[in-house]
Protein backbone atom coordinates (compact mmCIF):
# COMPACT_ATOMS: atom_id res chain seq x y z
CA UNK A 1 0.00 0.00 0.00
CA UNK A 2 1.34 3.14 -1.11
CA UNK A 3 2.01 6.26 1.60
CA UNK A 4 -0.46 8.28 -0.72
CA UNK A 5 -3.03 5.46 -0.08
CA UNK A 6 -2.16 5.27 3.56
CA UNK A 7 -2.65 9.36 3.78
CA UNK A 8 -6.13 9.75 2.08
CA UNK A 9 -7.47 6.80 4.66
CA UNK A 10 -6.08 8.28 7.34
CA UNK A 11 -7.30 11.73 6.20
CA UNK A 12 -11.09 10.18 5.39
CA UNK A 13 -11.22 8.10 8.73
CA UNK A 14 -10.06 11.69 10.37
CA UNK A 15 -12.91 13.24 8.83
CA UNK A 16 -15.62 10.62 9.76
CA UNK A 17 -14.69 10.75 13.19
CA UNK A 18 -14.42 14.41 13.12
CA UNK A 19 -18.10 14.75 11.98
CA UNK A 20 -19.16 11.90 14.67
CA UNK A 21 -17.68 14.10 17.07
CA UNK A 22 -19.63 17.18 16.12
CA UNK A 23 -22.93 15.70 16.06
CA UNK A 24 -24.06 15.58 12.91
CA UNK A 25 -26.67 13.38 11.23
CA UNK A 26 -24.98 10.73 10.51
CA UNK A 27 -24.79 10.11 14.80
CA UNK A 28 -28.64 9.40 14.52
CA UNK A 29 -31.45 7.67 12.60
CA UNK A 30 -33.85 9.17 11.45
CA UNK A 31 -35.62 6.70 14.01
CA UNK A 32 -33.18 7.65 16.36
CA UNK A 33 -33.86 11.29 15.84
CA UNK A 34 -37.87 11.21 15.80
CA UNK A 35 -37.38 9.11 19.15
CA UNK A 36 -35.40 11.90 20.83
CA UNK A 37 -37.87 14.59 19.18
CA UNK A 38 -40.86 12.56 20.96
CA UNK A 39 -38.95 12.23 24.42
CA UNK A 40 -38.27 16.11 24.66
CA UNK A 41 -41.86 16.99 23.23
CA UNK A 42 -43.17 14.61 26.34
CA UNK A 43 -41.04 15.55 29.14
CA UNK A 44 -43.37 18.41 30.58
CA UNK A 45 -46.28 17.23 28.79
CA UNK A 46 -48.37 14.36 30.60
CA UNK A 47 -51.88 13.22 30.49
CA UNK A 48 -52.40 15.42 33.42
CA UNK A 49 -50.42 17.44 36.06
CA UNK A 50 -50.26 19.67 38.78
CA UNK A 51 -47.82 22.07 39.50
CA UNK A 52 -47.16 24.98 42.00
CA UNK A 53 -44.49 27.54 40.55
CA UNK A 54 -43.03 30.74 41.15
CA UNK A 55 -42.94 33.38 38.16
CA UNK A 56 -40.36 36.04 38.66
CA UNK A 57 -39.97 38.79 36.24
CA UNK A 58 -37.65 41.57 35.79
CA UNK A 59 -37.30 44.68 34.06
CA UNK A 60 -34.71 47.67 34.30
CA UNK A 61 -37.32 49.17 36.34
CA UNK A 62 -38.86 47.03 38.87
CA UNK A 63 -39.35 43.66 39.43
CA UNK A 64 -41.66 40.96 41.56
CA UNK A 65 -42.33 37.29 41.74
CA UNK A 66 -45.57 35.59 41.77
CA UNK A 67 -46.39 32.53 43.46
CA UNK A 68 -48.86 30.07 41.23
CA UNK A 69 -50.51 26.81 40.92
CA UNK A 70 -51.65 25.21 38.03
CA UNK A 71 -53.31 22.19 36.30
CA UNK A 72 -53.21 20.85 32.75
CA UNK A 73 -54.87 18.12 30.98
CA UNK A 74 -53.10 17.02 27.94
CA UNK A 75 -52.55 19.49 25.59
CA UNK A 76 -55.62 20.54 25.16
CA UNK A 77 -56.81 21.93 29.19
CA UNK A 78 -54.72 24.54 31.40
CA UNK A 79 -55.73 26.18 34.40
CA UNK A 80 -54.22 28.50 36.55
CA UNK A 81 -54.41 30.37 39.82
CA UNK A 82 -52.35 33.42 41.30
CA UNK A 83 -51.54 32.78 45.06
CA UNK A 84 -49.77 36.43 45.84
CA UNK A 85 -49.09 38.55 46.25
CA UNK A 86 -52.02 40.13 47.64
CA UNK A 87 -53.14 42.79 45.08
CA UNK A 88 -52.74 39.70 42.52
CA UNK A 89 -54.15 36.65 44.69
CA UNK A 90 -57.52 35.04 42.92
CA UNK A 91 -56.14 36.10 39.16
CA UNK A 92 -56.96 33.41 36.91
CA UNK A 93 -56.68 31.81 33.49
CA UNK A 94 -58.53 29.09 31.95
CA UNK A 95 -57.36 27.44 28.71
CA UNK A 96 -59.49 25.03 26.71
CA UNK A 97 -58.10 24.32 23.25
CA UNK A 98 -57.19 27.55 21.69
CA UNK A 99 -59.99 29.74 24.05
CA UNK A 100 -58.87 31.56 26.60
CA UNK A 101 -60.57 33.56 29.55
CA UNK A 102 -58.94 35.60 32.40
CA UNK A 103 -61.01 36.19 36.21
CA UNK A 104 -59.87 39.62 37.65
CA UNK A 105 -61.34 39.34 41.66
CA UNK A 106 -60.81 43.46 41.85
CA UNK A 107 -63.48 44.06 39.10
CA UNK A 108 -65.05 40.62 40.02
CA UNK A 109 -65.38 39.41 35.70
CA UNK A 110 -64.91 37.08 33.68
CA UNK A 111 -62.82 38.03 30.72
CA UNK A 112 -62.26 36.55 27.49
CA UNK A 113 -59.28 37.15 25.50
CA UNK A 114 -60.08 37.71 22.21
CA UNK A 115 -57.18 36.71 19.30
CA UNK A 116 -55.98 40.60 19.04
CA UNK A 117 -54.53 40.05 22.04
CA UNK A 118 -52.89 36.23 21.96
CA UNK A 119 -49.52 37.95 21.73
CA UNK A 120 -49.69 40.62 24.30
CA UNK A 121 -48.12 39.87 27.76
CA UNK A 122 -49.34 37.31 30.57
CA UNK A 123 -49.59 38.88 33.77
CA UNK A 124 -46.73 41.13 32.67
CA UNK A 125 -44.33 38.61 32.31
CA UNK A 126 -42.36 37.75 29.00
CA UNK A 127 -44.41 35.05 28.22
CA UNK A 128 -47.23 36.01 26.42
CA UNK A 129 -51.28 34.64 26.17
CA UNK A 130 -49.92 33.00 23.22
CA UNK A 131 -47.53 30.60 24.99
CA UNK A 132 -50.30 29.39 27.43
CA UNK A 133 -52.40 28.79 24.47
CA UNK A 134 -50.09 27.05 22.28
CA UNK A 135 -50.88 23.21 22.22
CA UNK A 136 -48.79 22.28 18.83
CA UNK A 137 -45.63 20.13 19.21
CA UNK A 138 -42.38 19.62 17.80
CA UNK A 139 -42.75 16.34 16.77
CA UNK A 140 -46.27 16.40 15.09
CA UNK A 141 -46.26 20.22 14.19
CA UNK A 142 -42.91 20.71 13.25
CA UNK A 143 -40.03 19.78 10.50
CA UNK A 144 -36.71 18.97 12.27
CA UNK A 145 -32.93 18.04 11.63
CA UNK A 146 -30.28 18.09 13.29
CA UNK A 147 -27.67 20.80 12.78
CA UNK A 148 -24.62 21.64 14.24
CA UNK A 149 -24.64 25.61 15.05
CA UNK A 150 -21.21 27.45 14.75
CA UNK A 151 -20.35 28.52 18.27
CA UNK A 152 -22.21 24.71 19.71
CA UNK A 153 -20.20 22.48 22.15
CA UNK A 154 -20.04 18.54 21.61
CA UNK A 155 -21.95 17.80 24.59
CA UNK A 156 -25.64 18.22 22.76
CA UNK A 157 -27.76 17.39 19.71
CA UNK A 158 -28.90 20.78 18.27
CA UNK A 159 -32.42 20.23 16.05
CA UNK A 160 -33.28 23.19 13.83
CA UNK A 161 -37.25 23.38 13.89
CA UNK A 162 -39.64 24.75 11.57
CA UNK A 163 -43.10 24.92 11.78
CA UNK A 164 -45.26 23.24 8.78
CA UNK A 165 -46.91 26.02 6.63
CA UNK A 166 -50.83 25.19 7.95
CA UNK A 167 -49.47 25.84 11.50
CA UNK A 168 -50.01 29.28 13.20
CA UNK A 169 -47.13 30.21 15.03
CA UNK A 170 -45.03 33.79 14.92
CA UNK A 171 -41.56 31.93 14.90
CA UNK A 172 -40.07 31.25 11.80
CA UNK A 173 -37.74 28.51 12.88
CA UNK A 174 -37.00 27.27 16.34
CA UNK A 175 -33.12 25.85 17.40
CA UNK A 176 -33.04 23.49 20.44
CA UNK A 177 -30.46 21.95 22.39
CA UNK A 178 -30.30 18.41 24.37
CA UNK A 179 -27.76 17.38 26.03
CA UNK A 180 -26.45 14.03 24.60
CA UNK A 181 -25.80 12.38 28.36
CA UNK A 182 -29.55 12.30 29.49
CA UNK A 183 -31.79 13.94 27.06
CA UNK A 184 -32.26 16.87 28.69
CA UNK A 185 -33.43 20.20 27.20
CA UNK A 186 -30.57 22.78 27.49
CA UNK A 187 -32.32 26.11 25.48
CA UNK A 188 -34.23 27.06 23.00
CA UNK A 189 -33.53 30.06 20.09
CA UNK A 190 -36.44 31.43 19.03
CA UNK A 191 -36.08 33.20 15.80
CA UNK A 192 -38.64 35.43 13.53
CA UNK A 193 -39.32 34.66 9.78
CA UNK A 194 -36.41 36.88 8.63
CA UNK A 195 -34.28 34.63 10.95
CA UNK A 196 -33.32 37.32 13.52
CA UNK A 197 -33.23 35.74 16.96
CA UNK A 198 -36.15 37.27 19.07
CA UNK A 199 -35.90 35.36 22.69
CA UNK A 200 -33.88 32.29 24.33
CA UNK A 201 -35.32 29.98 26.33
CA UNK A 202 -32.71 28.39 28.84
CA UNK A 203 -33.30 25.69 31.48
CA UNK A 204 -31.49 24.58 34.14
CA UNK A 205 -31.32 22.70 38.27
CA UNK A 206 -32.24 19.71 36.39
CA UNK A 207 -34.12 17.70 39.85
CA UNK A 208 -36.27 14.83 40.24
CA UNK A 209 -40.12 16.08 40.86
CA UNK A 210 -43.51 14.24 40.24
CA UNK A 211 -41.21 11.04 39.00
CA UNK A 212 -39.78 12.98 36.45
CA UNK A 213 -36.03 14.09 36.05
CA UNK A 214 -36.64 17.92 34.51
CA UNK A 215 -35.18 21.47 34.53
CA UNK A 216 -36.75 23.05 37.35
CA UNK A 217 -36.37 26.64 36.09
CA UNK A 218 -36.68 27.99 32.61
CA UNK A 219 -35.24 31.60 31.74
CA UNK A 220 -36.64 33.82 29.35
CA UNK A 221 -34.93 36.19 28.18
CA UNK A 222 -36.43 38.34 24.69
CA UNK A 223 -34.17 39.74 22.63
CA UNK A 224 -35.65 42.79 21.67
CA UNK A 225 -36.04 44.50 25.16
CA UNK A 226 -33.10 45.02 27.16
CA UNK A 227 -32.57 44.44 30.46
CA UNK A 228 -35.94 41.85 30.82
CA UNK A 229 -36.37 38.26 32.00
CA UNK A 230 -38.78 36.08 33.50
CA UNK A 231 -37.99 33.13 35.43
CA UNK A 232 -40.49 30.42 35.95
CA UNK A 233 -39.87 28.19 38.52
CA UNK A 234 -41.28 24.80 39.52
CA UNK A 235 -41.43 23.54 43.72
CA UNK A 236 -43.68 20.98 43.39
CA UNK A 237 -44.86 18.75 40.09
CA UNK A 238 -46.87 15.71 40.12
CA UNK A 239 -47.91 14.31 36.87
CA UNK A 240 -50.60 11.75 35.50
CA UNK A 241 -52.85 12.08 38.71
CA UNK A 242 -56.44 12.21 38.74
CA UNK A 243 -57.90 15.68 38.25
CA UNK A 244 -61.79 16.64 38.78
CA UNK A 245 -63.38 17.88 35.66
CA UNK A 246 -64.57 20.67 36.88
CA UNK A 247 -60.94 22.34 37.35
CA UNK A 248 -61.30 23.40 34.12
CA UNK A 249 -64.64 24.89 33.90
CA UNK A 250 -65.79 28.50 33.93
CA UNK A 251 -67.28 28.07 37.34
CA UNK A 252 -63.87 27.30 39.12
CA UNK A 253 -62.31 30.47 37.30
CA UNK A 254 -64.65 32.58 40.48
CA UNK A 255 -64.13 30.21 42.97
CA UNK A 256 -61.07 31.63 44.56
CA UNK A 257 -59.93 27.66 46.01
Amino acid sequence: MSSRTIRLMTFLLFAVLFTAANGTSQTLSKAQVDSLVKEVDQLFRANSSYAEMTMEIVTPHWSRTLEMKGWTEGTKKTFVRILSPAKERGVATLRIENEMWNYLPRTNKVMKVPPSMMMSSWMGSDFTNDDLVREFTLFKDYDYELVHPDSAGDSAYYFKCTPHEDVPVVWGHIIVAVRKSDHIPMWQKYYDEKGALMRVMTYREVKKMGGRIIPTVTELVPQNKEGHKTVFRYTKAEFDINIDPEIFSLRNLESQK
